[in-house]
């Protein structure tokens, strides 16, 4: 059973189909709560225990988690990996993706990417096919991958400038970190991390090296070094964010435009998700005038990562980030806009599920577990029904937004169908799926 797992996480993806089709005939799993986890990274772009989307799958069943999502940058190579775990796991799924893109209403403060004025971390929500071939909308997707690996290059290239004692190769040493070669950042730093204690023979020899770089104290810098995912980000800082040796401040020109971007997510009929980081900003001092903005844009959902929002010790910063998350969640819920949460899964360590139990986060479990049955059913009816929260035919089916969203909700509600039962659903085509999506919904059963 525990080689079975591990292998979910296998570069093979063969090996990973096989594992998670034998899993899901002797895996147990617990009784479904109501929590959620509809924001994690799987492997194809970074996740910090290296697990794939159908290890994902396998982990949040585990959980009994009423609802779970991928969300990779830059990428949608985990999608049908992911939707197939899912239903093999009879576990309520939906697939996003996350970019930095550049927003040019606020191109002179920092929004949610800290100390890059224009920066914007955003979203798309409920993909279940890539785009067309030869589309504009696979030729947005292709430049967003070719621009992460340009800036990748690049800082890697700068940092390298201040190095004596080792180079890091982008093709040698990160890309076969992943199995679709998409690297971020943080592949970027574990692969500088273990080059240096390679080259140098030692953590603590390459703990010195990195100080006498960095000017820091050598003791310290070397009990950092001690654990590794630590020092990773101490790393990060230093390296590759602002302040650091291999940072370069972005342009307008570093990122894709917010507008290209939302219009291959809903030329993918996709929902066209922002990001909240947690209110400290000045770009998101307000809250009401940034989501109006947005909304006008196209965007019709919301992405929240609740632990940055309340779980911290010093109860005045606890104190300041809960109020900026009401009001938040109150600007959002005024534009009728679903709110996305999780926990992203990109470090060593992090909480697989958020602290729902708290007395912070408790008072939004519903709204957060009826918010993700949109996107729930926002993904079935794509993929079964031929109907996308952001179509147009929305507006002539429903009287309003919060009907629409409620109907979605609905869908996304039903019990995981069986996988003959889904078979169905694709064979009697969309119109007749839809009919009977809609019945099940209505009755709140397949049966």
């Amino acid at each position: 059973m525990a080689e079975l797992v591990e292998t979910l996480s296998s570069f093979n993806p063969a090996e990973r189909k096989d594992a998670r089709e034998q899993l899901a005939s002797i895996a147990a799993f617990p009784a479904e709560n109501q929590w959620v986890n509809m924001h994690l990274h799987t492997f194809f772009s970074y996740n910090g225990e290296g697990w794939s989307p159908s290890r994902i799958a396998y982990e949040m069943k585990k959980l009994g988690l009423y609802s779970a999502a991928i969300c990779d940058f830059d990428v949608l190579e985990g999608m049908e990996e992911f939707l197939e775990a899912a239903d093999l796991f009879r576990l309520r799924s939906a697939v996003a993706m996350e970019s930095r893109v550049f927003f040019k209403e606020y191109a002179n403060c920092d929004i949610n990417s800290p100390g890059e004025n224009g920066v914007f971390y955003f979203m798309g929500m409920g993909f279940v096919n890539r785009p067309t071939p030869g589309s504009d909308a696979e030729k947005t997707l292709s430049a967003m991958l070719t621009s992460s690996h340009a800036r990748n290059r690049a800082v890697i290239q700068r940092i390298n400038a201040k190095l004596t004692e080792f180079q890091l190769d982008y093709d040698r040493d990160v890309l076969p970190l992943t199995p679709k070669g998409n690297a971020t950042e943080r592949h970027i730093i574990a692969a500088y991390n273990a080059l240096a204690v390679k080259a140098c023979g030692s953590v603590e020899k390459a703990a010195q090296a990195w100080a006498a770089l960095f000017g820091t104290d050598i003791a310290e810098t070397v009990a950092k070094a001690q654990n590794t995912n630590a020092f990773n980000e101490f790393l990060r800082g230093k390296l590759i964010k602002r302040g650091g040796i291999g940072y370069e401040k972005p342009t307008e020109a570093s990122f894709p435009p917010l507008e290209t971007v939302i219009r291959f997510i809903l030329d993918c009929r996709a929902i066209p998700m922002t990001a909240w980081l947690d209110g400290d900003s000045d770009g998101e001092k307000d809250p009401v005038a940034q989501l109006e903005c947005l909304a006008a844009k196209g965007v019709q959902a919301v992405n929240i990562i609740p632990d940055r929002n309340w779980n911290f010790k010093d109860d005045a910063v606890k104190a300041r980030k809960t109020a900026a998350l009401a009001a938040y969640v109150k600007a959002a819920q005024a534009l009728d806009m679903p709110i996305n949460v999780g926990t992203e899964g990109n470090k060593p360590g992090q909480r697989l599920v958020d602290g729902f139990d708290s007395p912070e986060l408790s008072p939004y479990l519903q709204l957060f577990n009826h918010d993700a049955a949109v996107f729930v059913g926002h993904t079935r009816l794509l993929r079964f029904a031929d109907l996308s929260l952001t179509d147009a035919k929305c507006d002539t089916i429903f009287k309003n937004k919060k009907a629409r969203n409620s109907f979605f909700a609905s869908v996304g509600a039903l019990p995981c169908p069986t996988l003959k039962q889904l078979d169905d659903l694709k064979e009697m085509g969309p119109e007749k799926a839809f009919s009977t999506i809609s019945y099940a919904a209505a009755q709140g059963s397949w049966d």
